[in-house]
C-alpha cells in the first residue's frame, strides 16, 4: 500500500517524496490536513507521514481527525517536526502519533522507523487474522473446550525444548516459536467443512464417516491458501498452511493425506501431531470419557519412531511436568486410567 505523505511546503514535499520513493516506497501526497483526510478515506493508506506546522490544519490536529474517525485499518502516523522538547512529544503522543521524527532527518532513519510502522501493522494484521479463523473453527465444536489454548501451549513448550538442542538452534528461533504458538490454532479449521452428524457423532466413525471426516486437512489447506493469496506478504500464513496439511501425517508414512515420512513431514506438523495426540487422550469428547497423563505418556513413548519425530516425543519426555501443568491450568473434565481402546484409531481425527 503507497504511503500518504503530508506538508504544506511543496520543496519539502517533493524532496520527501522523492526519498521514499527512492527507496522503493509508493508514495501519494496531499498537501494540507483536509486534503490528506479526503483521501485517506479511499482506504488505500496504512502510513501517513506528517509534518507538524501548516497552515491548514497542522500535523496534531490531522492526526486527532485520524484517531477519531473509523478507518477500515489501524493507521500508523508519524510526525516529522523540529519540536523535540518534552511539552511537545507529549502532545503529538496524546493526539496519537506513533512516532516523531525530527528536521532535519536521514533518509536511512526515516525508513527504519517506516519498517517499525510495517512490523507493528503486520503484527496487528496477523493477530486478528488467527483469532478469527480459529474462533470460525472452535465455533463448530464446543465440546473440544479449550483445546485450542492447551495446543499452542504444548506446542510451544516442545518447541521450546528442541530449540536447545544442537540438529534445531538454527531452526526453531524465537520467531519459529512464537509463530508456531499464534498459528497452532488453526490446524482444525477445515472441520467447518465437515457435516454435524459426523463432527459430532457420539459414537465410533464409520470407515465412510472417518473418510468425509480425514477431508477437513485439505478443507483447511485450501481455506488458507486462499487467505493468503487475497493477503500477500503475510509469511506466517506459510506455517499456518503447512502444519494444518500436515498434522496427520506419521512419521512413519502411514498418516495422510499424503503419506509423507520422516523430515518430509514439516516440522510444524510434526510438534503439533504429538500435541493434539495429547490432548485427544486426556480430555473428554462426545465420543469417549478423558484418560491420564500416564496413559497419554504410554500411548506417545508407544509411537516413537512410527506415529511421532523420535526428536519430538523425546522433548515431550523432557518436557512433561510442563504439560501436566498446562492440562491442570485448564482442566475442565474428570479423568478415568483405562483408554477406550476401541476409538484409539480416531484419536486425532
Amino acid at each position: 500500500m503507497p504511503i500518504l505523505i503530508v506538508d504544506d511546503d511543496d520543496i519539502a514535499l517533493e524532496l520527501l517524496q522523492n526519498t521514499l520513493e527512492d527507496e522503493g516506497y509508493e508514495v501519494e501526497s496531499a498537501n494540507n490536513g483536509y486534503d490528506a483526510l479526503e483521501k485517506l478515506r479511499s482506504g488505500r493508506f496504512q502510513t501517513v507521514v506528517s509534518d507538524w506546522e501548516m497552515d491548514i490544519m497542522d500535523g496534531v490536529q490531522l492526526c486527532r481527525e485520524v484517531r477519531k474517525r473509523c478507518f477500515s485499518s489501524y493507521i500508523y502516523f508519524i510526525l516529522v517536526t523540529g519540536r523535540t522538547s518534552t511539552k511537545d512529544v507529549v502532545e503529538g503522543l496524546d493526539a496519537g502519533a506513533d512516532d516523531f521524527i525530527a528536521k532535519p532527518f536521514e533518509p536511512a532513519e526515516l525508513c527504519v522507523r517506516l519498517r517499525v510502522g510495517e512490523r507493528i501493522r503486520a503484527l496487528e494484521s496477523r493477530n486478528g487474522m488467527i483469532f478469527a479463523l480459529a474462533k470460525l473453527a472452535e465455533s463448530r465444536d464446543t465440546d473440544t473446550g479449550s483445546h485450542l489454548d492447551r495446543i499452542r501451549d504444548y506446542c510451544r513448550v516442545l518447541a521450546q525444548q528442541l530449540s536447545t538442542l544442537p540438529a534445531y538452534r538454527d531452526i526453531v528461533d524465537g520467531d519459529y516459536i512464537q509463530t508456531l504458538y499464534q498459528t497452532s490454532p488453526l490446524h482444525d479449521i477445515g472441520k467447518v467443512g465437515i457435516p454435524d452428524n459426523i463432527l459430532l457423532k457420539p459414537g465410533k466413525l464409520t470407515e465412510e464417516e472417518f473418510a468425509i471426516m480425514k477431508t477437513h486437512v485439505e478443507i483447511g489447506a485450501e481455506t488458507l491458501a486462499a487467505v493468503a493469496a487475497n493477503h500477500p506478504g503475510m509469511d506466517f500464513l506459510d506455517m499456518a498452511l503447512e502444519l494444518t496439511l500436515s498434522h496427520h501425517e506419521r512419521f512413519d508414512g502411514s498418516g495422510y493425506p499424503q503419506g509423507l515420512v520422516a523430515d518430509e513431514i514439516p516440522l510444524s506438523g510434526r510438534i503439533l501431531a504429538l500435541a493434539d495426540v495429547y490432548d485427544a487422550i486426556t480430555t473428554e469428547r462426545v465420543y469417549k470419557k478423558a484418560a491420564t497423563h500416564d496413559v497419554a505418556r504410554s500411548v506417545i513413548v508407544k509411537g516413537r519412531g512410527a506415529h511421532f519425530d523420535p526428536d519430538i516425543v523425546d522433548a515431550f519426555l523432557a518436557v512433561e511436568k510442563e504439560f501436566i501443568e498446562i492440562k491442570s491450568q485448564f482442566e475442565s473434565t474428570n479423568e478415568i486410567t483405562d483408554y477406550p481402546s476401541s476409538l484409539q484409531v480416531q484419536l486425532a481425527v
